[in-house]
């Protein structure tokens, strides 16, 4: 199997290069390129595609979040996973909103780390524990859904970052049965992608993690 190739967007030239020997010193990753401001990574990330892209919020100019949005425009396949100090509630909302497909922050271990990016290439969704607890305890219910109860079990799932497969396998179903249930989820939540769906399950408090 080819390598996992990743970019990294990190303004801190220690933490970017940290970052970029952890993914080379790992079989199975490989740093793509790293950028120090979203305006250099959203001109190089464009030209190369990588697999996964690293993306820090506090940036010196444009924020992560509004290259998340440029990026997502441009290369709508992208993922990306924010790595962050900010566990603002609603920093991660609109990190989700932009088109994210995960948020971790930096205390993350290296290994949960690279857990994550493997994830997020097999399709997950992953997400630090104690952010996806503070979306969840901080929004109120605006909606109510016709969810069925398998409906709200594989939207749950999906939630704690899960993969199509593993899905499969926590449900005893089928994949295919997985993604008909989540193309019903999209149209009763009127969303258009894993990770609009995730950030309006944590906004309404659709699931409980």
């Amino acid at each position: 199997m080819p390598d996992i190739t990743v970019s990294i967007v990190e303004d801190d030239p220690e933490i970017r290069e940290s970052l970029a020997l952890l993914i080379n010193g790992t079989p199975g990753f490989t740093c793509e390129s790293t950028y120090g401001s979203a305006e250099k990574a959203i001109k190089g990330l464009v030209e190369d595609l990588p697999d996964v892209v690293l993306m820090d919020i506090q940036l010196p100019g444009m924020t992560g979040i509004e290259a998340i949005k440029v990026l997502k425009e441009k290369e709508p396949d992208l993922d990306i996973l924010v790595l962050t100090i900010q566990s603002d509630n609603k920093v991660v909302f609109e990190a989700l909103c932009a088109g994210a497909c995960g948020y971790l922050v930096k205390d993350t271990p290296p290994a949960q780390l690279l857990e994550a990016i493997q994830e997020t290439h097999n399709g997950g969704a992953p997400m630090s524990t104690r952010i996806a607890r503070l979306v969840v305890e901080s929004f109120q219910i605006t909606a109510q859904t016709d969810l069925t109860a398998r409906e709200t079990e594989v939207l749950t799932h999906l939630c704690k970052g899960k993969s199509y497969k593993m899905i499969a396998d926590s449900l005893f179903i089928s994949e295919e049965t997985v993604r008909r249930h989540i193309k019903n989820i999209y149209r009763k939540l009127e969303v258009h992608s894993k990770s609009e769906a995730v950030a309006k399950a944590f906004k309404e408090k659709l699931v409980n993690l």
